[in-house]
């Protein structure tokens, strides 16, 4: 018996096209969030009733998502063994059980023979991550051969690489290459419209940077001006770093924008995606001090990792710090703010992490993610409702990899003799966080395109009040306001004041650093020391006055030190 009477409309219409063709391998790409799951649970369960298979296999790519298989299979009278290893034995009260894709390839034949033994239904969750190794594709190609029925499932099909996926069809195009074939496909711009996934908001913040290069150059340059693309690597690793402002500034704008979403939606979460683990150590101890309670950090080789996803998912906790663990099909519906503070770019992962944010629980929520001011990521999330297919056969490139050009420059230099002494280290001297723009249903706006009116702006995205749609009609009216606005009433006068704001800025940004090379504490503390001395906000929004009045605390300490 299944429960396609329950299914959402997209599920119902794949359900009922897996129905007429019966197909021995069926690829659905749906978007993260939409319910994948439950769609290949109830194939599964009207398989099973209808004798066509005996047993249920499931490959994920981690073993978290081993036990979230497991438990929603339960909910539909499926009993699936997240425990079970290759030459365990499968006990009768399991119709199947979940396997990663890793533990396929210690032992293909094994599972192989598993298959071959039951009439089987293989469930490839996540299916792209079969081709992350040529040791992965092959033993999914070997285990999975036999079965009777292979349902591959994915959100972002479209990988950077040319190892293809098994199972899936790929057909030719006329310049030589092969696209993957989906038999059902529903994207997120569909899933939007639908209400079946969360708008997302992207909150893009720039600063000033100030970096040390490898060659001993002292660089200065606004995160997100153009730049050439080494440089522009160095300006996200200076703004990135748990050292400076940039990061306390960011992370603090994204629990103020926690705290107001928590008013309506209590359990609301947030998250920071870090690129490495020391660096998300680093980032849970700037939150802790921001927030005043310890985040939830979640490390892929540390045991429990499972444990404390699971946990946070069901509790009240507002903050998890990660780097890989949560970026692709782990569920967990409360995060609602999310800080994207890696330097990966590519395509796949970023839709990975956004997916983490999507999942709607009621009408009107929306998400918010905060980003780096840079060209590649702020091109990927006006690109977010685009749907994409896996490409073989076209030259592979790096992209996505915002470190590619410096990291080939540095090897290239280390070839010849004596290189790497001359070179010295990159280093972050320093940096700030300012508010750039809002990118938004595929359309950018900036602070200058936002309204005044607060109590216009106060709509935009708390929960329950206004849809996809009249959010995207507030901000493009807003914005005609503001042009028209500032065309009747510009003044010479407002860029002189524009100006010494922002020099001020620069001039506090070269104190706070020539502090931190005095007595070590870094960029981040001595700007909340700064606050908490002289009062105000954030240095990106501190008026003139609240910015002279810093510049005169740090230079009478500097005094005082020096007496």
């Amino acid at each position: 018996m299944t429960r396609s009477q329950h299914l959402r409309v997209w599920q119902r219409e794949a359900f009922e096209q897996y129905q007429r063709a019966q197909p021995r391998d069926f690829l659905t790409v749906a978007t993260p969030g939409a319910g994948k799951t439950t769609f290949a649970l109830t194939i599964a369960a009207d398989l099973l009733a209808r004798g066509i298979v005996e047993r249920i296999v499931i490959v994920t790519p981690t073993d978290h998502l081993k036990t979230q298989w497991a438990l929603a299979a339960s909910g539909i009278g499926i009993m699936l063994d997240p425990a079970l290893a290759g030459s365990g034995v499968l006990g009768r009260d399991f119709q199947g059980f979940a396997v990663t894709y890793a533990g396929l390839a210690v032992n293909p034949n094994a599972y192989r023979a598993r298959v071959e033994h039951r009439a089987t239904l293989v469930i490839l969750d996540e299916v792209h991550h079969a081709a992350d190794a040529l040791t992965w594709g092959d033993a999914v190609q070997e285990s999975c051969e036999p079965a009777v029925r292979r349902l591959a499932l994915t959100g972002t099909p479209f990988r950077s690489d040319d190892n293809p996926i098994p199972f899936v069809r790929y057909a030719a195009q006329t310049d030589g290459t092969m696209t993957s074939v989906a038999d059902f496909s529903y994207g997120y711009g569909h899933a939007l419209k639908d209400r079946v996934v969360r708008p997302v908001f992207f909150m893009a913040y720039s600063g000033q940077m100030h970096w040390r290069t490898r060659a001993g150059d002292e660089v200065a340059a606004r995160l997100g001006e153009p730049l050439d693309r080494a440089a522009t690597a160095q300006a996200l690793r200076t703004a990135l770093d748990p050292n400076g402002s940039w990061i306390p500034e960011v992370l603090t704008a994204a629990h103020t924008r926690l705290m107001e979403v928590r008013r309506d939606v209590p359990d609301a979460g947030g998250l920071v995606i870090a690129s490495d683990q020391d660096t998300a150590r680093q980032y849970a101890a700037v939150l802790a001090d921001i927030t005043g309670s310890t985040p939830t950090v979640v490390l892929s080789d540390e045991s429990g990792a499972s444990s404390r996803i699971a946990d946070f998912s069901a509790g009240m906790t507002p903050w998890m710090v990660a780097v890989r663990m949560v970026s692709e099909g782990v569920d967990i519906p409360r995060l609602s703010v999310g800080v994207y503070a890696t330097t990966t770019a590519t395509p796949l992962y970023f839709a990975q992490a956004v997916g983490r944010f999507v999942r709607a629980r009621r009408k009107g929520e929306t998400a918010s993610i905060f980003v780096p001011s840079v060209p590649a990521l702020l091109a990927l999330a006006s690109d977010l409702e685009a749907l994409r297919d896996h490409v073989i056969g076209r030259p592979v490139s790096d992209e996505g990899d915002l470190f590619a050009a410096e990291d080939e420059l540095l090897a290239k230099a280390n070839e010849e003799p004596g290189s790497a002494d001359q070179l010295g280290e990159y280093r972050a001297l320093g940096s700030d966080a300012s508010f750039d723009r809002m990118v938004y249903d595929g359309g950018e706006f900036g602070y200058d395109s936002m309204s005044d009116d607060d109590g216009e702006l106060d709509f935009l995205g708390i929960p329950g009040l206004l849809d996809h749609d009249q959010v995207a009609e507030l901000l493009r009216a807003s914005r005609a306001k503001r042009a028209r606005a500032k065309g009747a009433s510009a003044r010479p006068d407002a860029d002189v004041a524009f100006e010494k704001r922002s020099e001020l800025r620069r001039e506090l940004h070269a104190l706070v650093g020539a502090w931190h090379h005095r007595t070590g504490a870094p960029h981040g503390v001595t700007h909340n020391r700064l606050r908490q001395h002289c009062g105000g906000p954030a240095a990106a929004q501190a008026s003139s006055a609240q910015l002279q009045e810093r510049i005169d605390a740090i230079r009478a300490w500097a005094l005082k030190a020096s007496g």
